[in-house]
């Protein structure tokens, strides 16, 4: 795996208790996945004591930092003009995890100098991956 862009950042997690811990985590962005963006967190933030990483859509990111986005696994949602939410689902629970907004925005904007919004297409490989996926049938 070629990372392509990637940012260390701190995040708070909100405890279900409404308290919040704060939280390392790092945002990725690679070319060869040129929709996606992937947040790793650590080790001590997963139940079983792995590292967790989440991949989800860029655009999804996108809509999130301006009104509440996204269905499935992941939301995205402001929260007053300084804070954004992610909500991560799995069959272990939900976990909500909050950023400073002018972080994100920043990673994006640092992955739309990569790759611009309305390129990834040119970059994807559309029969490498149909045989990638048949491989695995």
């Amino acid at each position: 795996m070629v990372v392509t862009l990637e940012q260390p950042a701190r995040t708070r997690l909100i405890t279900p208790r409404g308290r919040e811990r704060a939280l390392p985590v790092v945002l990725r962005y690679l070319a060869q996945d040129p929709l996606a963006i992937q947040m790793v967190f650590p080790s001590q933030a997963s139940l079983n004591g792995a590292e967790v990483t989440w991949t989800f859509a860029r655009q999804l990111l996108e809509e999130g930092l301006n009104a509440p986005a996204g269905s499935g696994d992941v939301h995205i949602w402001p929260c007053g003009r300084t804070q954004t939410v992610l909500e991560f689902r799995s069959h272990q629970g939900v976990a909500l995890v909050q950023f400073d907004t002018i972080l994100l925005r920043r990673f994006l904007v640092r992955s739309y100098a990569v790759m611009p919004a309305g390129g990834e297409g040119e970059s994807l490989d559309l029969d490498q991956g149909l045989s990638r996926l048949l491989r695995g049938v």
